[in-house]
């Protein structure tokens, strides 16, 4: 039975290593043997719950695969968004750092939330460029641990989005470009200023900060492995940005599971295929034009080059879904499909599912992925209503996109 309709493009990659040997190099950019650290810190949060990973058994059956996991990231602190860990991680760690260089020793998480080093980290701004969910983590951490914070935005991001990163008290400007243009122009800026980038993506003379931002997402993970109980999936499908989530995922699951680990694929917008393109050249390739897409988290057009180097290796696919499907399968999650859970996903978070059930009802491609009934399928929804006031115009059946 198909489910949703619309557009899939699919290509595997040449390059894909199915070995269990994961590289030195790539233990460089993420080592799950450091992950230890983020997640006991990231414990300490107040707030901090395990977010829910649900079995969506009504469409699974209905799609004839055999399970399907969708981990719920709408209810990640008060963000919505699984962003809330890594930018917020890779703020305290550099104010850690800032602090250590200044006193000598390093404070504990606790000194910094008990507001021991107010003075001190009032001192400090942090800043970083953003489509909207990463630059609220920042705004939302540097609020939590006391520094200030400056956040670049580019012209497609919403007001809502605007107005949650500046209701945590952040300093938001707006620039005419695209989220290229504005990576561009935070790095300048801080350079300028004497803030502290902690970004996302990574690009030359820039690589350190993004490592603590991918360590964050490993709570997100290291939750999801102890929710699935010694089941390993048979296929990931996961939302393409820049490759930041994607790459931690895929590198994490890498080292854990070696050569038993799923089957990985990357899914991005039509028109903000980076890392498709990428792979399809066999190094990084940018893509120029307005990136315009309703997967507002994912219009991107430079490859962060850190996840590049996990992904070159490890994606064994990289997909792009048409705009069409976006809020179908919003509609069909908020719903409730038949007896699964009503689940509120964003416009960025639902990519990975519709190239899943696209995948599995095109015979083809599901022959190419070995997608069948007994296929294991587990998505990541990164996202709630971050946007609320899109979000309801996007699953209302009858309004006007």
């Amino acid at each position: 039975m198909q489910i949703i309709t619309g557009q899939l493009t699919h290509f595997v990659n040449p390059l894909a290593r199915r070995d269990n040997v994961y590289s030195e190099q790539q233990r460089k950019i993420l080592d799950i043997d450091k992950s230890h650290e983020a997640i006991e810190t990231i414990r300490l949060w107040p707030g901090y719950s395990v977010t829910p990973l649900y079995s969506l058994n009504s469409m699974a059956r209905d799609a004839d695969i055999g399970k399907l996991w969708y981990k719920d990231e709408s209810r990640r602190f008060d963000l919505k968004s699984f962003k809330a860990l890594g930018g917020a991680y890779a703020v305290i760690r550099q104010l850690q750092k800032a602090l250590e260089q200044k006193l000598g020793k390093t404070p504990d998480t606790r000194e910094i939330l008990a507001g021991k080093w107010r003075k001190e980290i009032q001192e400090i701004t942090v800043s970083c460029a953003t489509d909207g969910n990463h630059g609220r983590s920042v705004a939302w951490g540097a609020r939590l641990f006391g520094c200030s914070a400056v956040i670049y935005i580019h012209r497609d991001v919403s007001e809502g989005r605007k107005e949650c990163m500046e209701s945590f008290g952040a300093r938001v400007i707006r620039i005419e470009g695209n989220y290229d243009d504005s990576v561009k122009m935070a790095d300048a800026e801080a350079k300028a200023n004497g803030y502290i980038i902690v970004s996302d993506t990574s690009y030359p003379g820039y690589t350190e900060i993004p490592k603590d931002v991918a360590l964050g997402y490993t709570a997100m993970l290291s939750e999801l492995v102890d929710q699935l109980g010694g089941e390993i999936p048979t296929h990931v499908f996961v939302q393409g940005g820049v490759g930041g989530l994607a790459s931690t995922v895929c590198g994490y699951f890498w080292q854990l599971w070696g050569n038993e680990r799923p089957r990985f694929s990357v899914v991005e917008p039509e028109q903000a295929n980076c890392l498709q393109q990428s792979a399809r050249a066999g190094e990084p390739v940018r893509v120029e034009g307005s990136l315009t897409t309703l997967m507002a988290g994912l219009a991107c057009g430079e490859v962060s080059i850190l996840a590049w180097e996990i992904l070159k290796n490890g994606s064994d696919d990289f997909m792009t879904v048409s705009e069409d499907t976006v809020p179908a399968t919003m509609r069909l999650l908020a719903q409730g499909y038949r007896n699964d859970p009503a689940i509120e996903a964003g416009e960025s978070a639902v990519p990975g599912l519709a190239a899943a059930l696209l995948a599995r009802a095109d015979q083809e491609i599901a022959r190419k992925m070995q997608l069948d009934s007994s296929s294991k399928i587990l998505l990541i929804g990164t996202e709630g209503a971050t946007d609320p006031e899109l979000y309801q115009k996007l699953v209302d059946i009858d309004s006007e996109i």
